[in-house]
């Protein structure tokens, strides 16, 4: 067996299991912040499951491509420098997918959580009618 074949099989398999746990991660621990995010179970679901097809859809892309990055391996140790790079782009792509979608969500929270402010009447000591 040639070590571009062996070569293939690590990368796939490593990159799949990757994509796959990281994906797993993300959509369980992100459904308690898409829920203060959206305020709707059901929004927040919907948006989750699409995060997490959209998410598999552009890392399994990025492995794909990165398939034929390198040349023929001539060594072991060739072999495993190109797998471990392939590998290091791929993981640079799912965290800065990562920070991406924080960074939406962030800027799409922030003005949900601002206060509204008090009355010009405010007297601390009286209940805010309505409130």
């Amino acid at each position: 067996m040639s070590l571009r074949l062996i070569d293939y099989l690590i990368y796939i398999a490593a990159s799949s299991a990757l994509t796959v746990w990281v994906g797993r991660t993300l959509f369980r621990n992100g459904r308690p912040f898409l829920v203060s995010v959206f305020k709707e179970d059901g929004l927040a679901d919907s948006v989750n499951t699409l995060l997490v097809v959209g998410f598999y859809l552009i890392n399994f892309g990025a492995v794909a491509l990165l398939i034929n990055a390198g040349g023929a391996p001539a060594s072991l140790p060739d072999m495993l420098q190109e797998t471990v790079t392939r590998l290091g782009v791929a993981l640079l792509v799912l965290g800065t997918m990562h920070f991406f979608n924080l960074l939406v969500f962030h800027i799409i929270r922030r003005p949900l959580r601002q206060k509204a402010p008090l009355p010009v009447n405010y007297n601390p000591y009286q209940p805010i009618p309505g409130a």
